[in-house]
């Protein structure tokens, strides 16, 4: 893996990802992440999409082919939230800073300002399981946000939550990705959460994973909710949802 300062933030270049057992997840999988571009990426089960994002963070290594990361630092968001049942809300989201030996006072000020961003001021003392599991997945975020990532890997984090909540919560972070101007790769089994967040839609193949469609989407920042109403969001959902029926 390479890491660099500059330019992409992200890039794939013919990755190739075979486990010990024998399977392929990925072959010959390109995809480049630009500063500041929300990219997700769409595709059937076992494709390799969640693979991408661990070989991104470091987690699994490439068979072939060649990871560039320009960011300082990365954030991960889970499928769920990993959240220690013992630490109240504020401790959940300073761990990492606290791993990374952050000072105290200045811990203390990216806890509150995360916890701000993301809705929860006031939950500090709550204990996850007094959480609701948007709640759950809001502390999750904060947690990524207290060591301000260049880039977040977001793996499926809404996948579990009912269609409103999941909603607001998108709504939630495409403020978040305004404010703050990071880069994204967002893996998501659903075509309308797909488009209504990003700038790019990459759908991948079966596995092996590759990728079949680079889908520019067109529509401009800030996004209203009622965006998703609109024909003409209907017809980008109707055009990425064709390709992965024809897989």
């Amino acid at each position: 893996m390479t890491t660099a300062t500059s330019a992409p933030a992200l890039r794939f270049s013919g990755v190739t990802k075979k486990f010990s057992g024998g399977t392929t997840a990925l072959a010959d999988a390109n995809l480049e992440v630009s500063p500041g571009e929300f990219v997700a990426v769409v595709g059937p089960s076992g494709c390799g999409k969640s693979t991408l994002l661990r070989i991104a963070s470091g987690l699994d290594e490439v068979s072939g082919g060649t990871v560039e990361v320009g960011a300082k630092q990365l954030g991960y968001v889970f499928q769920d939230a990993t959240l220690l049942p013992w630490r109240t809300v504020a401790q959940n989201v300073g761990l990492l800073a606290e791993l990374e030996k952050m000072d105290k006072r200045e811990r203390g000020r990216r806890i509150t300002e995360a916890l701000a961003l993301v809705g929860l001021a006031g939950f500090e003392k709550h204990l996850p399981h007094q959480l609701s599991g948007g709640m759950r997945m809001r502390t999750s975020l904060a947690r990524s946000l207290v060591l301000d990532p260049d880039v977040f890997l977001f793996d499926e984090p809404f996948g579990a939550l009912d269609e409103i909540t999941r909603e607001r919560l998108n709504d939630e972070l495409l403020r978040m990705f305004e404010l703050r101007g990071f880069a994204a790769l967002f893996i998501t089994h659903s075509v309308a959460e797909a488009v209504f967040l990003s700038t790019r839609v990459v759908v991948m193949s079966g596995r092996p994973g590759r990728v079949i469609a680079d889908i520019p989407v067109p529509f401009d920042y800030p996004r209203a909710p009622e965006l998703r109403y609109t024909p003409e969001f209907g017809r980008l959902c109707g055009e990425v949802s064709q390709l992965l029926r024809e897989l």
